[in-house]
């Protein structure tokens, strides 16, 4: 297949690339602006640069979207700004990048190559405190940052041009990705944040109890059901939550990785006001209706995946 990834030098795209390179007969193509507010760089893909064709540039650049776009079997939009804080202080530029950004992409694809599947990767964060002890599809959307809802604008952006201009669209919604190449920043997702302090031997200040429950997926894991979603026609046109079915308290995700790579440390503190305010509390997510349809099953618990991680970061020599 010809691939295009975009916002392949982040983190869930760099994974994604090594799983698309791991079918000889896949040529990759990365798209990313590699732009400095959101900590990008090409080092994410040292290992595997010499296996595809990197390009340089946004998704507000239209010409070049309607070129990139042309010629490909399926892209993968992994791109955008991902930073819940970011999108409070900055929301025009988190509008930019994770609205119009998608449509432009959406455009370029009716006009120039109907033909591709679009896979859209979202994020649980578009349905805001969960309402029930377990959700799924059916629960309603109340994001409580600019970054959830934009990211459910596009969702919505993407089921239009597949029952307008049928355009073969696909949705994943995915909650909490960890492992190797992620960012180790807090705003950017707690669990790599968590992860790299861990790996560091820092500490880990938990705000409050920590006791508030998650869904942790490792990011090969989320890598794979991408792949499969871009040849399951029967997914086209809808959106799916696609994460692991265990359940962890903050604390106990902090502790694990503390035992499992024997270093780091805990700390309690308050809870920031901002952070507080856009803290969603306790999530159970379900992903049923994925399964069901596709068989897909993650291969890695949370304590599989970091020794996995583990064993990723020790090989390329990031012991330090």
């Amino acid at each position: 297949m010809n691939i295009l990834i975009i916002g392949g030098a982040g983190f869930l795209g760099a994974n994604l690339v090594r799983r698309c390179l791991l079918e000889p007969k896949n040529q990759v193509t990365v798209l990313d602006t590699l732009d400095p507010k959101l900590k990008a760089t090409t080092q994410n893909l040292r290992s595997v640069w010499n296996q595809i064709k990197f390009v340089r540039g946004s998704m507000g650049d239209e010409p070049l979207i309607a070129d990139i776009v042309q010629g490909k079997d399926v892209i993968f939009n992994c791109a955008a700004q991902t930073s819940h804080p970011l999108s409070l202080t900055d929301p025009i530029h988190d509008a930019e990048i994770n609205c119009v950004g998608n449509l432009r992409v959406l455009e370029a694809v009716r006009l120039l190559n109907p033909g591709a599947v679009v896979v859209y990767t979202s994020s649980s964060t578009v349905i805001g405190k969960a309402e029930g002890d377990l959700v799924d599809e059916k629960h309603g959307e109340k994001p409580l940052d600019i970054y959830s809802a934009n990211k459910g604008v596009a969702e919505k952006y993407y089921r239009i041009y597949n029952r307008v201009h049928d355009l073969k669209t696909v949705m994943l919604r995915f909650a909490n990705l960890y492992g190797p190449y992620g960012k180790g920043f807090p705003e950017f997702g707690f669990v790599n944040y968590f992860l790299n302090l861990a790996w560091t031997d820092q500490e880990i200040k938990i705000f409050g109890s920590g006791k508030q429950q998650r869904n942790v997926t490792y990011v090969e894991d989320a890598t794979e059901i991408l792949y499969r979603a871009a040849q399951e026609p029967k997914l086209f046109g809808e959106v799916f939550f696609a994460t692991h079915e265990e359940h962890l308290s903050v604390i106990e995700i902090a502790e694990r990785m503390i035992q499992i790579f024997g270093r780091g440390r805990l700390n309690h503190v308050d809870w920031p006001d901002e952070r507080k305010r856009i803290e969603i509390d306790d999530v159970r997510i379900s992903s049923k209706l994925l399964r069901e349809k596709t068989g897909w099953k993650p291969r890695y618990d949370f304590s599989q995946g970091l020794e996995r991680t583990k064993e990723i970061l020790l090989s390329e020599g990031k012991n330090k």
